[in-house]
């Protein structure tokens, strides 16, 4: 039984960080029915940010009040590569077939990849990320649980973002605008709504927490590289499609219940078919079987009744 919450825990944290990646992917879809294959490479990105931030101000020191500038760093980055991705490469094809923003995701994708590999100094290998004090470290045992600090920092920033970002949707006017433009675009012009205002803020919105995650990855893994955006970019499309394509609370469930099913198919599936080499087959087995038998997803895929 201990195994079994260990192993929970586990899967909280790696769902966590494949959430905040899919509520980014979530609310640019929401707004503009693109699937952004180039948001995993804004998460990678965002690890970058964060660390040439440590590096060009604060290498040699790991103090805990770091990790805010790492964090703005992070953030800054990302949302300016997600706002100019969008003015460049999206906008001019808002109103092209559906395929053509999707091929140009993908090339996005390997060009930011390969801007990285060959612009950034040493991103040619995996590279170091700093170890902030109290947020990493030894782990800590809470009874029969080990308890990494980087999880908790995880699991916390999925909290506070999918809250402030629940608040900023329904409470604010820009964010009524958000689900204004959401529902019938061409009508919330009408009323004076800045419709590329709202879709430039919505990029933002998912690149900041794909910032975060970004972050998070790096003080969870001790080290970032110039690929890790891809598999983790697929996994969060993965949960937002399990979740319900467009819900937001969907992208969270969808990401909690992937990572949870990754970590309890490493150490349970026994045999042949069990252990780490077998967790992305049985991650996408699952999106397989849920789009199957549950193709709107787990809470629902969103949907727009218009008069």
């Amino acid at each position: 039984m201990d195994l079994f919450f260990q192993q929970l825990l586990n899967g909280l944290t790696l769902g966590s960080l494949y959430a905040l990646i899919a509520v980014g992917y979530t609310v640019v879809y929401g707004i503009v029915q693109l699937i952004n294959f180039a948001h995993g490479e804004v998460f990678m990105i965002g690890a970058f940010g964060a660390l040439a931030t440590w590096t060009m101000l604060f290498k040699g020191t790991t103090a805990i009040w770091v990790l805010p500038f790492m964090i703005v760093g992070a953030i800054a980055v990302s949302v300016t590569v997600a706002v100019v991705m969008e003015r460049v490469a999206y906008r001019p094809l808002r109103n092209a077939p559906r395929l053509a923003p999707l091929i140009t995701a993908i090339g996005i994708s390997v060009f930011l990849q390969e801007a990285i590999r060959l612009f950034y100094p040493g991103a040619k290998s995996a590279m170091p990320f700093p170890q902030i004090e109290f947020v990493t470290g030894a782990a800590m045992e809470w009874g029969p649980l080990t308890v990494r600090r980087s999880a908790l920092f995880t699991i916390g920033a999925l909290i506070m973002c999918t809250a402030a970002l629940w608040f900023f949707i329904n409470r604010t006017k820009l964010g009524r605008g958000m689900l204004a433009v959401s529902q019938d675009k061409d009508t919330a012009r009408l009323m004076g709504i800045n419709v590329d205002r709202i879709v430039a803020v919505a990029f933002a919105l998912g690149a900041t927490l794909a910032g975060i995650a970004g972050v998070a990855q790096g003080l969870q893994n001790n080290n970032i590289d110039f690929f890790m955006g891809f598999l983790a970019g697929l996994k969060a499309f993965t949960a937002a499609v399990l979740g319900g394509i467009g819900n937001i609370m969907g992208a969270v469930v969808g990401g909690l219940v992937l990572g949870i099913v990754e970590a309890m198919a490493v150490q349970f599936i026994p045999g042949t078919f069990g252990g780490s080499p077998w967790k992305d087959v049985w991650a996408f087995a699952l999106l397989i079987i849920v789009l199957v038998f549950r193709p709107q997803g787990i809470l629902g895929a969103k949907t727009v009744d218009r008069a």
